[in-house]
C-alpha cells in the first residue's frame, strides 16, 4: 500500500471516529448539558428545603437526611428503604413529585444505591410503580420512573417500564388508613407474563407508607410468574399514630 493510500485510510478512520463521537445522541446530550449549565449560571438552583443557593440539595440538608429503619412488606422477598420521610427528604420528594424538579432523581437515587450495598439480589429487571395514564398526563412524568431509571443505570440493571401497568385509577391514599389503602389498590395492577415470567424483579416506589402499593404490585408480578420480587423505596413514612395504623404523610399519597 502506498503512502498516499495509508494517509487516506488513516484520515477516513479518523473521520469515522469523529462522526461517531459526534453522533446525534452525543450531540443531544452535550447540548442538554450546556443548556443546563447556562441556566444554572443565570438562575442558580436553590436548595428545595432551606433555599440556599448553589444546588437543589445543599450539603447541610443532605447531612440531615436520616437512614430509614428496616421494613417488611407482604409479598416481597425483600425490601430496602433508603431514608426517613422527614425534613429535607420530605421537601425533596415534594419538589420531585409536584414541582417538576426532575433533576433531583439522580442524587436521590444514589441514596437507594447505598442501601443496596449489602444485598445479594439476583436482578433481571427494574420496574417503577406505575401511575394511571390520567395522572401521567396531568403531571407529565412518573416520579418513581425517574428514580427507577437512575437506580437501574447505577446498578447496571435492565430497566423495563412496560412490565407492569395500572389498570384501574385509584383514590389518593393520603388520608386512608392501612386497611383502606390495601382495599384501594387491590387489583389495580397487572404484570405482563411475557416479560416477567421466571424473572427476578425489583419494583421501585418513592415513599413506602403502609406498603399496600408495593404489596399490590407484588401480587401482580407473582400472578404473572415472577420468580423473585424485591422492593426499593426512597423514603419510609413515619408513624403518626401507631394505634390507628396511620402514617405521618400529609400531602403525599
Amino acid at each position: 500500500m502506498t503512502r498516499l493510500h495509508l494517509d487516506n485510510a488513516n484520515r477516513q478512520r479518523g473521520e469515522t471516529g469523529w462522526r461517531a463521537w459526534f453522533s446525534a445522541d452525543a450531540l443531544k446530550l452535550l447540548a442538554h448539558q450546556v443548556s443546563v449549565t447556562a441556566l444554572d449560571l443565570v438562575f442558580p438552583p436553590q436548595c428545595v428545603h432551606c433555599q440556599r443557593v448553589g444546588s437543589f440539595l445543599c450539603p447541610r440538608c443532605l447531612a440531615q437526611m436520616e437512614t430509614a429503619p428496616a421494613r417488611t412488606v407482604p409479598g416481597l422477598d425483600d425490601v430496602r428503604v433508603a431514608l426517613t420521610f422527614e425534613g429535607p427528604v420530605r421537601s425533596a420528594i415534594h419538589a420531585l413529585k409536584y414541582e417538576g424538579v426532575k433533576r433531583l432523581a439522580e442524587p436521590l437515587a444514589l441514596s437507594m444505591v447505598s442501601t443496596l450495598e449489602d444485598t445479594d439480589w439476583s436482578v433481571d429487571m427494574v420496574c417503577p410503580v406505575p401511575l394511571h395514564q390520567r395522572r401521567v398526563r396531568e403531571r407529565g412524568y412518573n416520579q418513581s420512573a425517574l428514580l427507577a431509571r437512575a437506580l437501574a443505570e447505577h446498578m447496571n440493571w435492565e430497566y423495563c417500564e412496560e412490565a407492569i401497568s395500572r389498570v384501574r385509577e385509584t383514590e389518593t391514599q393520603t388520608h386512608l388508613n392501612a386497611q383502606q389503602r390495601r382495599e384501594n389498590v387491590a387489583g389495580a395492577f397487572i404484570a405482563a407474563p411475557a416479560q416477567v415470567e421466571s424473572r427476578c424483579v425489583v419494583i421501585v416506589d418513592d415513599v413506602l407508607t403502609t406498603g399496600a402499593t408495593l404489596e399490590a404490585c407484588a401480587t401482580a408480578f407473582r400472578a404473572a410468574g415472577a420468580r423473585r420480587i424485591y422492593g426499593v423505596a426512597l423514603a419510609s413514612a413515619v408513624f403518626a399514630d401507631a394505634g390507628m395504623g396511620v402514617f405521618g404523610t400529609p400531602g403525599l399519597p
